[in-house]
């Protein structure tokens, strides 16, 4: 995300949601959740600003809980550990009732208002600027989760020596740790038209990205079909690559590969012209067997945008589309660090580029 653009809305998120904060946490970044707390689904909900898929790193957690006549929970948790809690003894919300609830994100602290009064502030316990991901649980339903840029002069990074967006932080995942299958990904959005952004690695259990290993940036918004780039460290278990655009009104198929070499280890394949989703291997210019089952009808529509999410897990890939499970794929190119190419092309107008 170029900070001089907000991020697109999502609209009417299914809860439990974890969507993508475009270029992370940054100083002078509002969000604001609109919802409804429910009477069902338990007596608390949650808001956590964390770092990739799992809850082993999360900046910011805020919890309404109408318990003992209400009050909220805050706490930051690293490498899996909790820190002290902090209570406030009084709650501003309802059951049944709507709500309007903002985080700003100023350089020492979290502002929370609730329904336009200010409701607490919570220091930064960790750098904010490795937040990529928010996660809503519990028994709210969400409306709209939306993004705002309070201040007007461009954000730099202090490490870069070139222009590029904020990088998203997905540290590698810890041995002996399975991160959580994210039910609800991310919700439907509007098309994304922001700065593409690409991933920095950092060390396991790090929050600061690597300074030595600057994201690669691409000119927006003409991205060339075919679309080439690499993925830094190629894939890892917990590593996310996002690919986001427009299908065009004619299109027949389009597709996208992750490359190992001349071997392709991935090869997501839309069909139109059939009515499938084709996901298959090819090594040493040989195809392997195709998987076209699918456990709901085909999410990808002319004319229409998109969203697709690869996450990579020890033994498989997992594929959402807007933010929807569609299927997995087991590793059949075991050597995963070799997979480091993305190749995007075929009947369609790209918009965002995460890897």
């Amino acid at each position: 995300m170029a900070f001089g653009g907000a991020q697109p809305p999502y609209i009417n998120p299914a809860v439990p949601f974890t969507g993508v904060i475009q270029g992370g946490l940054q100083d002078g970044l509002q969000i604001t959740i609109n919802g409804t707390v429910l009477y069902s689904n338990g007596n608390r909900f949650a808001v956590n600003f964390q770092t990739g898929y799992n809850d082993n790193d999360i900046a910011f957690h805020f919890n309404p809980r109408f318990e003992n006549g209400g009050y909220v929970v805050c706490n930051t948790k690293q490498r899996g550990s909790w820190g002290p809690e902090e209570r406030k003894m009084q709650i501003p919300f309802q059951r049944g009732n709507p709500f309007e609830l903002c985080f700003l994100v100023q350089s020492s602290e979290f502002k929370v208002t609730v329904n336009r009064n200010l409701f607490m502030q919570y220091a930064h316990r960790v750098p904010f600027h490795c937040v990529n991901t928010i996660c809503i649980t519990g028994a709210v339903q969400l409306s709209s989760i939306s993004f705002q840029n309070t201040r007007a002069a461009p954000f730099q990074p202090a490490f870069s020596t070139m222009q590029f967006s904020q990088a998203a932080c997905f540290p590698p995942k810890p041995k002996g740790r399975k991160p959580k299958p994210p039910g609800i990904w991310q919700a439907n959005s509007a098309p994304m038209t922001q700065t593409i952004i690409h991933t920095m690695q950092s060390t396991p259990g790090q929050m600061f990205p690597n300074p030595m290993i600057p994201p690669m940036a691409y000119p927006n918004p003409t991205y060339p079909i075919p679309f080439f780039t690499s993925i830094p460290g190629g894939l890892y278990p917990s590593k996310s690559i996002i690919v986001s655009g427009t299908i065009l009104p004619s299109a027949r198929r389009f597709y996208i590969n992750l490359r190992s070499g001349n071997d392709i280890a991935f090869h997501l394949n839309p069909r139109f012209d059939e009515n499938a989703v084709v996901r298959n291997t090819q090594i040493n210019s040989s195809w392997g067997s195709e998987e076209r089952s699918l456990p709901r009808k085909m999410p990808f529509f002319p004319g229409q945008s998109f969203s697709v999410w690869i996450m990579c897990e020890g033994h498989c890939l997992k594929v959402a589309v807007d933010g929807q499970h569609l299927c997995e794929y087991y590793h059949r190119l075991k050597n995963l660090p070799a997979i480091n190419n993305l190749e995007v092309g075929g009947d369609i107008q790209l918009s965002h580029v995460q890897t």
